[in-house]
């Protein structure tokens, strides 16, 4: 009705919003041109386009440091989405000089290794990498993870499996939790495992480290000289306190007694990792449909991990069907059956049939699909 285009009421809207942003800048005459740069370059929503200048000083006609930025951004491999997430809790992000400042921080982690989506994941999930010191923090941190874990690939291992380490002085944080695990008689070939499985461990307060053992210990009997006590610290940090205890009463609602819980854990305490949903129906399928007491499935916990409709029911059907047909001397146990690998269960239980009953192949095959 009032010419306005497509695009027209919303930039009408930022444009007068930037009025009121006039405070931000030096020169109460000069326009913020930050929220719609935002909009129209990134992909900012109007909203969030204004709270995100909210937070840096106003950007001036003629200022290009944003577009360089973004450019550089784009050629290293970050999409719009991923550069959103950079600078929307940091904006002054996009005034950072690109040679001096961004080049330096990226070519360290080129030079460990990272590259191409892999390089492009961790700066993405890193969150403040990029403004963080590169000679007081980053260099330092890389340095230590370098002789701790003797190559540059290992430690590009470690970043790609939680980039969230490069927010923390590791010479610093990291040391003192290593030192505590040293202490309480771990060994450097067991702890470097637990770095490779799940970093971020060696990198919480001091005081969560000691309860996460104390619990470990206490609650599920596993002593520090057990092969799978690093796997009960592993659990118990992945977990809280209520997320653990609703899936405890998971269990109990299947009639589980503590001592059962405790051995299965002892026995593979990644099983408390398992979704909630997952647990449900895993329990109440070996223990409802195939009448198997708690306490034999606490004493085979591979049986928790496994899934239910790649592994468990098409196994199970062939099973059956071997059971009836009498075409094997001695059928074994289901768990004998379920916990062979992929190539033993086809190799033992299908190819030599697969001519006397060749239902049994195509139904494996039927039932995997």
């Amino acid at each position: 009705m009032f010419g306005v285009g497509k695009n027209g009421g919303k930039r009408h809207f930022i444009s007068m919003y930037c009025i009121k942003l006039e405070l931000f800048c030096s020169s109460t005459t000069t326009p913020n041109l930050m929220p719609e740069f935002l909009v129209n370059s990134l992909g900012f929503s109007t909203e969030k386009a204004i709270s995100a200048s909210s937070k840096v000083t106003c950007l001036k006609p003629g200022n290009n440091k944003p577009n360089l930025v973004l450019n550089f951004f784009k050629q290293i491999g970050l999409d719009n989405t991923q550069i959103k997430i950079l600078v929307y809790p940091a904006p002054r992000l996009l005034f950072a000089d690109v040679g001096k400042t961004l080049e330096p921080k990226v070519r360290v982690l080129q030079e460990i290794g990272l590259s191409g989506s892999d390089l492009v994941r961790v700066i993405s999930k890193s969150g403040p990498f990029l403004r963080t010191g590169l000679d007081t923090s980053i260099r330092p941190s890389l340095e230590y993870l370098r002789k701790l874990l003797g190559k540059d690939e290992t430690v590009a291992k470690v970043l790609k499996r939680s980039p969230a380490l490069l927010h923390y002085r590791l010479d610093r944080v990291m040391a003192r939790n290593i030192l505590f695990f040293l202490n309480h008689g771990c060994s450097s070939l067991d702890i470097e495992k637990l770095i490779l499985r799940n970093p971020t461990i060696f990198v919480q307060k001091l005081e969560w480290l000691e309860d996460i053992v104390e619990r470990v210990e206490k609650d599920f009997c596993i002593c520090r000289d057990s092969r799978m006590f690093y796997y009960g610290v592993e659990m118990l940090s992945s977990l809280s306190k209520s997320s653990l205890e609703m899936k405890l009463r998971i269990f109990r609602s299947f009639g589980w007694s503590d001592s059962d819980i405790i051995t299965m854990v002892q026995r593979l305490p990644l099983c408390l990792t398992t979704s909630e949903v997952k647990l449900r129906n895993v329990l109440k399928f070996f223990m409802e449909e195939l009448r198997y007491e708690s306490s034999y499935v606490a004493r085979h916990p591979t049986l928790i991990m496994f899934s239910l409709e790649k592994r468990v029911l098409p196994r199970i059907k062939i099973w059956q069907l071997l059971k009836e047909k009498q075409v094997i001397k001695k059928v074994p146990c289901f768990y004998t059956v379920i916990k062979c690998s992929e190539r033993e269960f086809l190799e033992n239980y299908v190819l030599p049939v697969r001519d006397e009953i060749p239902e049994v192949y195509e139904l494996y095959i039927k039932s995997r699909n």
